[in-house]
């Protein structure tokens, strides 16, 4: 096939396609030689938000978004998604505290004031691996990474109305499924 052929190839191709994505027939790194075409007819996405929902990917190749209700669906979608991960994260917590079934109590001698002694008493929790408690958690969290990755997937399609979809489903998801989360603050915890 002629290099003049595979660019009008690929020049018909790109009229199909999307203003937010397109065709590229030469990629150049900066470590590569200058005659060396690294990403022949690869698709590529602009690094920029936008509020489009014409020929719209969505996390596979035959799930494209084309109209307004489509979009409005896949808002819908995404929301319930980024809810369900946040009530997921919540759910484990709540079973992981329920499922911890040996409690051991251990209590040791300490020396208190005028020469008498105190008990002071640790409790130690643990759980056994081989449980279905655990596999159950096994599961649960496979399901929650995976859901987690979608999430920022979707989130890298620069889409505005998606993105949107991602922080408000997780942001309610949030609010009504932590209140009842015990919170302990830890206040030289810094970081996220």
């Amino acid at each position: 096939m002629s290099s003049h052929h595979t660019n009008h190839v690929m020049n018909s191709s790109m009229e199909s396609t999307s203003e937010h994505y397109h065709l590229t027939s030469e990629h150049h790194h900066p470590t590569t030689s200058p005659g060396h075409n690294h990403g022949e007819g690869m698709m590529m996405m602009d690094m920029t938000f936008h509020f489009s929902y014409k020929n719209m990917p969505l996390l596979f190749s035959g799930l494209v978004i084309n109209t307004s209700g489509e979009m409005a669906g896949a808002f819908v979608a995404v929301f319930f998604l980024a809810m369900f991960y946040e009530g997921l994260k919540i759910a484990r917590e709540s079973l992981l505290r329920k499922s911890q079934v040996s409690i051991r109590y251990n209590s040791m001698p300490v020396p208190g004031p005028n020469g008498t002694t105190l008990m002071e008493t640790h409790k130690t929790v643990g759980q056994q691996m081989l449980s279905f408690p655990h596999l159950l958690q096994t599961v649960l969290h496979i399901i929650q990474v995976v859901v987690s990755y979608f999430l920022m997937l979707i989130f890298m399609t620069y889409n505005a109305y998606l993105c949107i979809a991602v922080a408000a489903g997780a942001g309610t998801g949030y609010f009504l499924f932590s209140w009842k989360k015990a919170v302990v603050v830890d206040i030289t915890e810094h970081c996220h």
